[in-house]
């Protein structure tokens, strides 16, 4: 057994199958796609790998919306593809984790099917008005009425109906799917929606981060405790103060939680600063190591929230440096490695994000930043599939983009990625340093010296860089970040 638990100082890549690679010319992307294209994160220099849902679906929500917990959906493939997979991870030493959905299920799982009530979250109504005036993330009332006039509670879409977890079947059920997946060797998990389980009480405003989750956890973290090669659990807690959020990484609970406060922190130093100060504090008081992510599958593009065209490609070099630099754990979003931004001009034909839909157009949801990564070549999809064809169209202009393009170009993206990750050094704590003004300078316990500049003036650089997000000479230009060996 490793003296250093891996999970702790890892970066770790989301893999979001239906816009990875595709093997088979539908255009959606699939297992075996992904393990045809593994190599490029073996050589990326990732430690391990995390799959958003491929289990059977009607993708209401792009796969987030289970019907069967224990097999892939055909789109993806087939259970053999996963072994497949998972084998070929495991040999270029990749680790696999995998997304389960607890909070609920799809309207196509035989327990809604079948009418198994007492497993959902059903409440008698106020007349014609829903049980109470909780909202869907998606946008409307978070209550849909039955034939015979009851409501069942769903938080994001109608075809996500809430599990009850005071039932214990459903908490019996989902320690089954975990012994399912673990014994076919996945590596951990990433918890959807992590504070939801538990509802409050009707007459609450706040939906979220009940108290009785920390439970449930308690005994997950037993079964993973129980498995040899160190299963991990990560997760998602969001709109949460750190502090709250920490109570999920105690010691006996889960591993890790995501860093929304980062992911969603301006390019602002002193809010940078403050974030990474409460999230390192909040975390060393259960004994837990930091996690930092500036883009998923549920938000935009950081490439595109940095500012977008040049400016935002710089701050987006900064800012991986800036992250793959502080202690903890790192996770990278497909695509942030080739500097992708959010296509914010799909046609609304093409959208199909239940935001989108739910929201009559008014929000732009998510499938901006869920477009098919481009591999090579000089036209769309750019080697996604051998179809010709991606599920959600991609911009001509992303010839430049591909990972073929970007491999063969020293100062890319992709090569700044490359060259961190050989470089990084895995840290458990760091010291500020004093910086002038619009500069963040810390030190790591890894031997690493982290300078960002994020203000408006070039600065002095006292010695050559180890490595720069940006050309430098004498000076560190704006929107430039440096690592140099501490001392």
């Amino acid at each position: 057994m490793d003296l250093v638990e891996w999970w702790r100082t890892a970066v770790i890549y989301q893999i979001y199958p239906r816009s990875f690679a595709d093997s088979d010319g539908d255009g959606v992307g699939d297992l075996p796609g992904i393990t045809a294209r593994l190599p490029h994160l073996a050589d990326l220099g990732v430690d391990a790998v995390w799959l958003s849902p491929f289990y059977r679906s009607p993708m209401v929500d792009g796969g987030y919306d289970v019907a069967d917990y224990r097999d892939v959906d055909p789109v993806f493939g087939t259970l053999a593809d996963f072994d497949a997979l998972l084998a070929e991870a495991h040999r270029l030493r990749l680790r696999v984790i995998v997304d389960i959905v607890p909070n609920h299920t799809s309207s196509s799982h035989p327990w809604f099917v079948s009418g198994l009530r007492d497993r959902y979250v059903f409440a008698p109504g106020r007349g014609d008005a829903p049980p109470n005036d909780w909202q869907s993330l998606f946008g409307g009332p978070a209550w849909t009425r039955m034939p015979d006039q009851s409501w069942y509670l769903h938080l994001f879409d109608p075809g996500q109906p809430d599990l009850n977890w005071d039932n214990p079947d459903v908490r019996d059920e989902f320690e089954d799917i975990l012994r399912f997946w673990l014994d076919r060797g996945v590596d951990g998990f990433r918890v959807d929606v992590a504070h939801g389980l538990v509802k409050p009480d009707f007459s609450e405003i706040s939906v979220f981060d009940q108290d009785g989750v920390h439970e449930i956890y308690r005994g997950w973290r037993k079964i993973l405790d129980s498995y040899p090669g160190q299963r991990m659990a990560v997760a998602e807690v969001f709109d949460t103060e750190p502090a709250r959020v920490a109570r999920y990484v105690a010691a006996d609970e889960l591993h890790q939680a995501f860093n929304f406060d980062f992911l969603e922190a301006p390019w602002e130093p002193e809010t940078l600063r403050r974030i990474i100060d409460a999230s390192i504090a909040a975390a060393a008081q259960v004994g837990a190591p930091p996690t930092w992510v500036l883009s998923n599958h549920d938000r935009r593009r950081h490439v595109t929230r940095f500012g977008g065209g040049p400016a935002g490609q710089r701050r987006a070099r900064a800012a991986a440096l800036l992250m793959l630099g502080l202690p903890g754990s790192a996770y990278l979003y497909q695509g942030e490695e080739l500097g992708l931004p959010e296509v914010l001009d799909l046609p609304a034909a093409a959208r199909t994000d239940p935001q989108w839909l739910r929201s009559g157009g008014a929000e732009l949801g998510r499938d901006g930043c869920r477009v098919p990564l481009p591999w090579e070549g000089d036209a769309p999809p750019f080697g996604f599939g051998p179809g010709g064809r991606s599920w959600l169209p991609m911009p001509p202009d992303w010839a430049g983009r591909t990972a073929a393009a970007q491999r063969a170009d020293p100062d890319s993206m992709l090569n700044l990625y490359r060259a961190a990750l050989r470089q990084r050094r895995p840290a458990a704590a760091l010291t500020w340093l004093a910086a002038p003004d619009g500069v963040l300078r810390f030190e790591t316990d890894g031997g690493l010296l982290v300078t960002a500049n994020l203000g408006d003036s070039p600065h002095p650089l006292p010695a050559r860089p180890l490595l720069a997000s940006s050309p430098v000479d004498a000076t560190l230009p704006p929107d430039t970040t440096v690592w140099l060996r501490a001392g």
